[in-house]
């Protein structure tokens, strides 16, 4: 199994109970379609740097990830297309596409609750909020700021998965998951790119490497508290 579909599985899984049933077709539906990108990141993370971890313990994390990040991205969509005042016959798939939203949210910071990725969850949602306040402002770049979420999203994914290890990832790291999630180009309505595509075995390469880097970058960052310290 791909981390791919590892991940859709446990995010649908997390849903599982949701009701109504059309509630819950509306979230189907959202994940049979998505590219489950930043899951499979978070899943890579935790394999490249513990190769003996078991994917299916990692997978709610990745879930909770994924869930997040279509949560927010709904959000964005409804946000900038306001669907319930340019199709009024659409109404009521755009209040469930809403509540669809919220919920999404609230699964995600579920399973991320009790890990070392709760934090960054909950700063993801707070950037996302102040991005999309300060698109409106006079000479915003929209652009730049709706392509935030998906920055942020992919250093939520790495530190979900480097904290299965119970370990931080370098402030490298990070900076070059949200790179990674800048340089994809949209495609058919997607600012992301299918998994398969978007993390070859160099991205795991790279995050052995930034990962064994931060030690150093730890090092070079202290404070000697006398002259007698080395």
């Amino acid at each position: 199994m791909d981390d791919a579909v590892r991940t859709r599985d446990a995010a649908r899984e997390a849903l599982a109970d949701v009701e109504p049933p059309a509630l819950g077709g509306t979230l189907d539906d959202r994940l049979a379609d998505a590219p489950m990108t930043p899951g499979a990141l978070a899943l890579l993370c935790a394999r490249s740097l513990n190769p003996g971890v078991d994917p299916d313990a990692v997978a709610e994390r990745a879930a909770g990830v994924q869930l997040i990040y279509e949560g927010l991205r709904l959000t964005r969509y409804l946000a900038h297309e306001e669907p319930w005042t340019t199709e009024p016959e659409s109404d009521i798939d755009a209040d469930l596409d809403i509540v669809a939203a919220d919920v999404l949210v609230a699964r995600g910071f579920y399973l991320l609750a009790r890990t070392g990725a709760a934090e960054q969850a909950v700063e993801t949602v707070r950037r996302f909020g102040r991005d999309q306040t300060l698109r409106r402002a006079e000479g915003a770049d929209p652009v730049a700021l709706d392509r935030n979420l998906e920055a942020d999203v992919f250093e939520l994914a790495v530190v979900a998965g480097v904290d299965v290890g119970g370990d931080t990832p370098s402030a490298a790291l990070r900076e070059y998951a949200a790179g990674l999630a800048r340089g994809f180009d949209p495609v058919d309505g997607e600012a992301l790119p299918p998994a398969a595509a978007a993390l070859p075995e160099t991205v795991a390469d790279r995050i052995v490497a930034l990962s064994a880097n931060s030690d150093v970058e730890s090092a070079g960052d202290r404070v000697p508290s006398s002259a007698t310290d080395p």
